[in-house]
């Protein structure tokens, strides 16, 4: 939305953003005090501002723009235009984090556990057979749940590799 906003010039991005960060605010402040999901009222509130939003983004697009999307084939928008669509078309799971506060605001520990993987893909080419891919998932695995624990990854490794630990490794397949 910063992109949409700062370098198209789209005015509803910035509302967007605003009002996706209220909302986790007071997300935050509700799982403080224990709760699991925001009060439904509050819900409805977000919901119904949010749909605002959208119909703002939607009447700064030309007509004839929105005539082309309708019409066969499909034809290129900005990429403003296009976030805006996806947010139109996917709110239930935009604002999913309002209801069920176990699913994150963002996926950036999913992009960061992902990312490894494309990396290692990007600078090999590609995997050279299928069960190295799978131990290199399994090891990237295991780093990233020992890391999302707080634990030390170098203390783990060395212990998972240790003589005694040899038979119960944490590595092994079970």
């Amino acid at each position: 939305m910063t992109r949409a906003y700062e370098q198209d010039g789209a005015d509803w991005a910035l509302q967007m953003k605003n009002l996706l960060l209220e909302i986790k605010e007071e997300v935050d402040k509700a799982k403080e005090s224990c709760y699991t999901e925001l009060d439904v009222s509050r819900r409805e509130d977000f919901s119904k501002r949010y749909g605002e939003v959208l119909q703002e983004g939607l009447k700064s697009y030309p007509a004839e723009e929105l005539e082309k999307a309708r019409s066969p084939g499909r034809k290129k928008q900005s990429k403003d235009k296009n976030l805006l669509d996806r947010l139109s078309n996917h709110k239930e799971e935009t604002l999913r984090f309002m209801v069920d506060f176990k699913v994150p605001f963002d996926n950036n520990l999913a992009e960061r556990d992902l990312r490894m993987v494309k990396v290692k893909q990007k600078v090999s080419g590609c995997f050279r057979s299928e069960e190295g891919s799978r131990y290199f998932c399994r090891i990237r695995g295991f780093i990233s749940t020992v890391k999302k624990q707080g634990k030390n990854v170098l203390e783990y490794l060395r212990k998972t590799f240790e003589p005694s630990n040899a038979n119960s490794s944490l590595l092994q397949e079970g």
